[in-house]
């Protein structure tokens, strides 16, 4: 998963590979950006989600 600070991960990525570019990294980060970004809009949707494994735990 992508941790808060992307931007700064993304840096030190680009600082310790130098034939990648920061862009060239972000490029690689962006579909596991889009994939969180998905995930926390369907649990804002539907709640329920959340809330159907504690529920089966009683």
């Amino acid at each position: 998963l992508i941790t808060p600070p992307i931007g700064l991960n993304c840096f030190v990525v680009a600082g310790v590979r130098p034939d990648l570019s920061v862009q060239d990294v972000f490029r690689g980060v962006m579909p596991f950006f889009v994939a969180d970004a998905v995930t926390i809009a369907l649990l804002v949707a539907f709640p329920q989600i959340v809330l159907w494994l504690p529920t089966l735990a009683g």
